[in-house]
């Protein structure tokens, strides 16, 4: 399999498949693809045969789809591509026992088929709280690749035992799975939801994470002015 990831602002992840080779994905995110793929949706992908209905339903409640799609290369060549649904960035990340990471809600795109899509964190935090959605992490586990997609500019740190990182969790898009995450308000900064107290996550190390510069719900606020007004009568 090759891998090619163009483009800079918005990009696109480009994989090519030797015969046999398989690439799982949720079916809507394919921005276009060659001749040549035996395609096969179902419920029990991305759950490394561990199940088939229920594993849908949790990758639901990590914001994912209940069913997703196999992509089986049946001639050398044939390739399919992942278009980035927000300005950013796109990872590739290696899976294996020892190397299992938590990707924040929406972000994951594709993987290969031993790669278990689940659930790994939420958070419900009131209503109105990041959309009243909370904070939701998928956990990317087993043997294989998986590529993500991060939003804004990308900012790394290796936390060493004993070091912590307080983070708003809209910034917090990619951690080291075995790291501890725990939720804490800090005194002393005005929020409109949690008084004078600033709600933020607190990841402890060792391990690596990955933020992001820009949140989903900001892009979302920055161009809602200029979305049109559905209410308004335009007849």
């Amino acid at each position: 399999m090759k891998t090619r990831i163009e483009g800079t602002t918005m990009p696109v992840l480009e994989l090519t498949l030797d015969t046999g080779e398989e690439i799982i994905a949720e079916g809507g995110d394919v921005s276009w693809l060659t001749q040549g793929f035996d395609i096969e949706t179902s419920t029990g992908f991305g759950s490394r045969g561990k199940g088939g209905f229920m594993s849908g339903l949790k990758r639901m409640v990590g914001g994912g789809q209940l069913f997703l799609s196999q992509y089986t290369a049946s001639k050398p060549g044939c390739f399919i591509a992942f278009g980035a649904r927000f300005p950013g960035t796109i990872r590739e990340l290696t899976i294996d026992p020892s190397d299992n990471y938590m990707v924040q809600s929406g972000s994951f795109m594709a993987s290969t088929s031993d790669v278990e899509v689940s659930v790994g964190l939420q958070k419900k935090l009131g209503v109105g709280i990041f959309g009243g959605a909370g904070v939701v992490f998928q956990k990317l586990a087993g043997n294989g690749t998986a590529w993500v997609q991060l939003a804004g500019e990308i900012v790394e740190y290796d936390l060493k035992q004993g070091e912590s990182l307080l983070i708003h969790p809209g910034h917090l898009a990619l951690y080291r799975a075995e790291m501890n995450l725990e939720f804490t308000t800090i005194k002393g900064v005005k929020n409109k939801f949690f008084g004078d107290s600033l709600f933020l996550a607190q990841l402890h190390g060792p391990g690596h994470v990955w933020l992001q510069s820009m949140t989903p719900a900001k892009l979302a606020a920055a161009i809602e002015p200029y979305l049109p007004d559905k209410s308004s009568n335009n007849s």
